[in-house]
This record gives structure tokens, sequence and C-alpha cells, in this order.
């Protein structure tokens, strides 16, 4: 089979591989679709943080597929059965898992970086940590479930948006194109903010997903949406998905007084900020990080409902033999969420 392989720092090829056997307690599932997210990019960059990563492995953790084959133990799937995986497995027992915290696990482990991912014709897994796929999702748009979790998870858990609210969203990467359109599918006016690097692509995006933008790199661009958008308060909500440090310093100059900050994006540097409005004005500056069982299945119940304009926001025009051209088009900003396609 094909899998997609980390040889190196900013070096990935396709390889051949052995078509693994599921052990007694695991199902065998032929991938569909698989995406290439940010924390993809950063590991293939060999960036800070994720030193630890092993190489070689096969890379992917967001992804779609069918099971080919039941361990012998396994009653909840049967062959055929449309499904997702979790890719970060916590413990179970750890105080942040029994405390009902199982994103924040101390020990967890995530497929396709602390072992062989998704990129990949077939993989196993055991099926605690899979979702069944409603009828009327097709696996190619199941494939961006996990990201669309992390939107949900911040959305709906961690911020509190509601209709109406006036809400902006730093950063028109993946993360943040998802976590505008889940605002957007609650009713909030949503506008998401970007740099000239995303003025080929990216912006254009979301205008085609109905959403408004702006460009940060043309002056004052901001100022007057604050102005013309809120009246002068300031939005009532910030996502900073910018993964840079100065995604909240920025954020804190536009959200109201009262307002909230939810950092989802995770910096690579220390950020700067003072504190001394974000008191004042009694802002709320809360984080979002991965997600839980319960946001997998918001996530695909948004799907369902077509809420997201999953065709509209994946890229199939990436192959699956040339798969350096997918991550350095990312990097570039020439691309938003790239897929593999490994079946169909």
């Amino acid at each position: 089979m094909k899998a997609i392989i980390q040889t190196g720092p900013r070096s990935v090829e396709t390889q051949e591989r052995e078509v693994p056997t599921p052990s007694a307690d695991e199902l065998l599932i032929k991938v569909h679709t698989a995406g290439l997210c940010g924390s993809d990019a950063h590991a293939y960059k060999y960036d800070g943080g994720y030193e630890w990563i092993p190489i070689p492995r096969v890379m992917g953790h967001e992804y779609s597929g069918t099971v080919a084959e039941v361990g012998e133990n396994v009653e909840t799937f049967a062959v055929g059965d449309k499904v997702v995986e979790e890719p970060i497995h916590d413990c179970g027992h750890c105080f942040q898992c029994k405390n009902g915290q199982p994103n924040v696990c101390q020990n967890f482990s995530i497929t396709g970086m602390h072992r062989d991912g998704a990129y990949t014709e077939y993989v196993t897994v055991a099926p605690e940590h899979v979702h069944a796929v409603p009828e009327d999702v097709p696996l190619r748009h199941a494939a961006i479930t996990e990201p669309t979790s992390i939107a949900t998870r911040a959305v709906l858990d961690q911020s509190v948006t509601t209709p109406g609210d006036n809400v902006l969203v730093e950063g028109p990467g993946p993360i943040g194109v998802l976590v505008a359109a889940v605002a957007d599918s609650l009713g909030a006016n949503v506008v998401v903010s970007g740099l000239g690097q995303d003025a080929a692509y990216r912006l254009p995006l979301l205008e085609d997903l109905g959403i408004d933008t702006v460009n940060l790199q043309e002056e004052g661009v901001l100022d007057e949406r604050v102005d013309s958008q809120t009246d002068g308060v300031g939005f009532d909500v910030v996502f900073d998905a910018t993964g840079h440090r100065s995604g909240v310093v920025s954020g804190n100059d536009v959200v109201r007084k009262g307002g909230q900050i939810v950092v989802v994006g995770i910096p690579n540097s220390p950020s700067e900020l003072s504190l001394t409005s974000t008191v004042r004005g009694e802002v709320d500056i809360n984080t979002s990080y991965g997600s839980t069982w319960t946001n997998f299945e918001q996530a695909l119940r948004l799907m369902e409902r077509g809420e997201i304009a999953v065709d509209k926001i994946i890229d199939t025009s990436y192959g699956v033999d040339e798969p350096a051209e997918a991550f350095e088009a990312f990097l570039d900003s020439e691309t938003c969420k790239p897929v593999f396609q490994f079946d169909g």
C-alpha cells in the first residue's frame, strides 16, 4: 500500500508499506480521504516544540474511511461502516481524564505523530477511538471532522458566542476558517482578518463562503470595521487562530469592554500582552485546545445538516504521489485545507 512518510525536516515521500493486520481488539480502516493541517505543517518543518516526533513515520491524523476488517473481539462496528478516528488518544486514568477533561490528558498520544498515521491506504485503530459517520455525510466531507471538532469546541464550549454577536476571527488558516463557519452557523456577524499573503486564496475562500474578511495590510481597515460593524464598541468575541504571538495582542485592541478573547492557535514564541486595559475592561481571555467525543459528534451533525460548506473548503488538487507540493503550498498560503485522496 502507498504511504506518505516524513523522512526528515521538510522532507516527505511516498513509499510502499505492508498492509497492517488488526489485532483481535482492532479495526482495519481503508482510508478514503486524509487532510493536512497546521500541526502537520509544523511537524513537516520540524518546528520548535515538534522535535520529539519520530522520523521516519507515516504522517496524518485527520481522515475518513470504511471498515475493511473487524477484530474477533470487536462488536460495535461492521465491515463497510463509514468512520472517522479521534486521533488524540487519552489515557482514561489521569486526573484530567477522570475530571471530564480528556482533551488535556496528561498522557495523550496522537495518531501520525506519536505513532504511524493516516496518510496511507489502510490503518488499524481500536474501536473506542472511532465515530460512525452519518449516512448523509460523504467520506470526503467526514475527513475534516477532526478540525471541525476543534472549531465546535472553541465556539460552542469555550466561547460565549450567541446569535447576533459581532465576532472577529484572526487568521484564515484551516481552523480559523472552520471557527468562522461554526460561528456563522450560530447567526453571529463574523469577519475574518488575514494578511497580504492570504489575499490570493484564503480570504477569497471565506468571501465565497459568505463570510466577510479584512486584509490587515490595508492600513486602518480593521479600525474602520470596528467603527462600522460595532459602532466603535468593539467585537463581542475575538478568536485568535493565528498561531502567532501578535494575535492575542491585536485581539485585545479590538475586543469590547466585557468581551471575550478565545486563543485557539498555539504561538511558537511568547506574547507581549499588556494586561492593563484587559483588566480595566474586564475582558475574559480563554483558551481552547483539541476536542472531545461530544465535539466530534457536533461536527458530524453540522456537516449532516449542511452547515459547513465542505466542498468549498477542501482542496483536492494535490496528489498522493507528490505530497511535498501540498505542504509547500500550504506554508505559502496558496491553499487552506488540502486533502489526499487514497480511495476514490
